[in-house]
């Protein structure tokens, strides 16, 4: 990083309080002969810092930097290759197995090749958060918790013993245990620092942070101003092991918005409205970048929640820039205050703090939002991207009942459920979730979900008996803060119970349904619905015996919990009768926006986060030397064939031709269609896909 050819003469000094601090500066490089670098947009300028930083007229070349300069005449239309290196990778445990058994593997080849097997180390630093496994086994009452992370450790002990061996042999590995959170609500409310730091050469260097992820919703940390994106796993790995990954200068479409939010409007309706457009758009493999003034009404958590579904609306990335939000956020979630000095200190000595007052960057192409007009939605029944409003939710599901599943003239009929004082039709919610971190990160939403369910308590309001509810706080911040406000209780009255700290039924983990509910849907073909507050609702994906699956915020899942069916416009129809007798609507026990924000003022300190975090990490109690599971000098894994046969060489790796193209997908067909933990009914003879195999990167 220091060696850098520093062309542009960049390389700076930043004082901040006692700290000196080496940077490698965009305004210096532009007055260097890097003219036009301040009208980037700010997420190109971290891909400028990074090249500069690297620059070694191998990797990263004089002309690289030259060229992402020149955007401002092609705007990324032309081809372009450069190097990245993001300044950490982060994994979720189904996906980052495969790369610590290759790394084991390295090991052990390097050992045979009579090497010291501890030279292979991570050579960024890498977090694994172990969130991915849990299931929803048991709800609705208070020993959920308790017996589905009993279950998750008897399915799971043996990777997790692998997990926890990795962290004490390898250098830069950490992990986050189960029963924590989701990886990308730990990585922004913890892991993430805006500007990372490192020490090289007796010096302390600035840059901006950035990291890649072996899950798609890595993006969700671009709303703290973290540029990262999900990647597969040998690109994990070979950032993991400090190789650059090429990737094209990109396209960046901006997104200004403006105005506010209405009083009733959640992010997350706001997250779907920009889903829907930027899909209409276009946005594949491009950077969309958030600007204008209704950047001032969105919180950072509510910014998260847009950079979440960047995969949803089909961009690299969804980035927001560093403003006074970003500082109050990382003084909020308790992090030190010389990193929120230095975060403020380096963005205002580089150009990128934004302020009400920056110029507009230039941009590939831009579309823009009025805040204001963003109005109550849910996104289904098949397609993140289908946005509907909630006041057409009802018919939307009975077109759907025509269009997308052919069953239109069986739309009133009802079945039967044996054993059971009810019936099940079409369109029944049979699954209700709180879950994932596109939500459960945000405040407005859980505190609103809990106001909702604590106001449709005092009604006398119950959730239908066919509901699968479950509660699966994104952090154990999020499960204090319900806790400490007493909204917990109103939700456990509602079946909210909280079932894990994972991502549940948002990846398929939603457990199955009671027997007799799964053999009345699948003898008699109900086309039965689910409502979660997820990203991601692919037919099959929840769960295999429901086929409409609605994205929606927290407080309309409870909402939908008592309505009990996708056949009730909650806008003008009763969700049931209170103990008065009288119908009680959805606007009678919807929370005002100010008492939302009244429970978070109340209930969510620094001092939370602080002490939630201040243990985060698997223990190291037996140093780098610790054994493995299995007592062998490093893993105890079986080596895959390619580490087997690994030689010594010096030769260049050879130029790889005539390549082919193994698999042409579909328009909207994706590995993202089913979750790695999909589960498939019996009669498909197929069963639950396991991780795949090791292949023992070998990159030099």
């Amino acid at each position: 990083m220091t060696s850098s050819h520093d062309s542009f003469r960049s390389r700076s000094r930043l004082q901040v309080g006692d700290q000196s601090y080496t940077y490698f500066s965009i305004p210096e490089a532009e007055r260097n002969g890097l003219a036009g670098a301040s009208r980037l947009p700010f997420s190109m300028r971290v891909l400028l810092e990074n090249l500069l930083r690297f620059e070694d007229g191998r990797t990263v070349r004089r002309t690289d930097i030259l060229a992402v300069a020149d955007w401002l005449n092609d705007k990324g239309r032309l081809e372009k290759e450069i190097a990245f290196r993001p300044a950490r990778v982060l994994m979720q445990d189904f996906t980052g197995v495969p790369a610590v058994v290759d790394l084991a593997a390295m090991r052990d080849a390097i050992g045979l090749l009579g090497g010291d097997p501890k030279k292979i180390n991570p050579q960024v630093p890498v977090d694994l958060v172990i969130d991915h496994s849990v299931i929803v086994d048991e709800f609705g009452t208070s020993l959920a918790y308790r017996h589905n992370v009993e279950k998750e450790y008897q399915r799971n002990g043996e990777r997790y013993r692998f997990l926890r061996w990795g962290q004490d042999a390898f250098d830069n590995f950490r992990v986050v245990p189960p029963g924590t959170g989701i990886c990308h609500q730990v990585n922004l409310e913890y892991l993430s620092q805006t500007v990372w730091t490192r020490s090289e050469g007796g010096e302390t260097v600035a840059y901006p942070d950035s990291l890649v992820g072996t899950d798609s919703h890595t993006t969700m940390v671009n709303g703290l101003s973290v540029l990262g994106w999900g990647v597969g796993g040998i690109e994990a790995e070979a950032a993991m092991l400090g190789q650059p990954l090429s990737m094209l200068i990109p396209e960046v479409i901006g997104f200004k918005l403006s105005g506010r939010l209405m009083e009733g409007v959640t992010a997350t309706d706001l997250v779907l409205t920009v889903t829907q457009m930027l899909r209409r758009k276009g946005v594949v493999g491009k950077f969309v970048e958030f600007y204008g003034p209704g950047l001032d009404a969105l919180s950072i958590e509510d910014r998260a929640t847009i950079g979440n579904m960047a995969p949803e609306y089909g961009a690299t990335c969804g980035f927001f820039p560093i403003d006074e939000a970003t500082l109050r956020y990382l003084r909020k979630t308790g992090r030190a205050e010389e990193r929120v000095a230095l975060v403020e200190a380096y963005a205002r000595a580089q150009g990128i703090f934004r302020t009400a007052e920056t110029p507009d960057p230039e941009f590939t192409d831009a579309l823009s939002l009025d805040l204001g007009d963003v109005l109550p939605s849910l996104a289904g029944p098949k397609r993140p991207q289908d946005r509907i409003l909630l006041s057409a939710a009802k018919q939307g599901f009975v077109d759907a009942m025509e269009t997308e599943f052919k069953k239109a003239a069986d739309l009133a009929a009802r079945y039967a459920v044996e054993g059971k004082p009810f019936d099940l039709g079409h369109g029944d919610v049979v699954i209700a979730a709180i879950t994932s971190c596109t939500n459960t990160s945000n405040p407005s939403v859980m505190i609103g979900a809990g106001l909702l369910a604590r106001n449709a308590v005092a009604k006398g309001l119950k959730v239908k008996p066919w509901v699968k509810t479950s509660l699966a706080p994104g952090s154990q911040v999020a499960g204090e803060y319900l806790e400490k406000s007493g909204l917990q209780k109103s939700l456990d009255a509602l079946g909210f119970n909280s079932v894990a700290y994972g991502c549940t039924t948002c990846i398929g983990n939603s457990g199955p349904l009671a027997a007799e509910i799964s053999r009345a849907i699948n003898d008699n073909g109900i086309v039965a619905a689910a409502v979660l507050s997820g990203n991601r609702n692919f037919e099959g994906r929840i769960n295999p015996d429901v086929r409409a699956n609605y994205l929606a915020s927290p407080p309309l899942v409870v909402a939908y919990a008592l309505a009990g069916s996708m056949q009730i416009d909650l806008t003008t129809e009763p969700l049931g009768t209170g103990l008065d007798g009288q119908p009680v609507y959805l606007k009678n026990i919807w929370p005002s926006s100010r008492e939302i924000q009244a429970f978070i003022d109340q209930n969510i300190s620094e001092a939370l986060f602080r002490r939630r975090y201040a243990d985060v990490f698997w223990a190291t109690t037996t140093g780098k030397a610790s054994p493995s599971p299995a007592g062998s000098p490093t893993s105890g894994t079986p080596n895959p064939p390619t580490c087997a046969t690994l030689r010594i060489s010096t030769a260049s790796p050879r130029h790889r031709s005539r390549s082919r193209t193994s698999l042409a997908r579909a328009s909207s067909v994706s590995s993202s269609i089913r979750s790695p933990r999909t589960i498939f009914r019996p009669r498909a003879r197929s069963r639950r896909r396991a991780p795949p195999a090791a292949t023992c990167a070998t990159t030099a």
